[in-house]
């Protein structure tokens, strides 16, 4: 436990910023997944409805610092190969 006021402080807006991007994190792998979903039943209009969704998400949390640009990459580049395949 922290003696120092300001370290107190931090401690709180670090567990705000992480709840956030807990939240952020769990929203973009339900559409990740979702996305997979449809893709595996070979739903194409449905599939890239919901990777445009997807790739919104992913593009909200990369600006908002919550997931690394690469990793953001790595995912949109994943989907749009499974659409695409479709």
């Amino acid at each position: 436990m922290p003696n120092i006021k300001s370290q107190i402080k931090r401690d709180k807006t670090n567990l705000k910023a992480k709840a956030y991007n807990d939240s952020v994190e769990n929203g973009i792998r339900t559409a990740v997944k979702k996305v997979e979903a449809a893709a595996k039943e070979g739903k194409k209009e449905e599939a890239v409805a919901l990777l445009a969704s997807a790739n919104k998400l992913i593009d909200e949390g990369v600006s908002k610092g919550s997931i690394n640009k690469n990793a953001a990459s790595r995912k949109k580049s994943h989907l749009a190969k499974l659409v695409n395949s479709l």
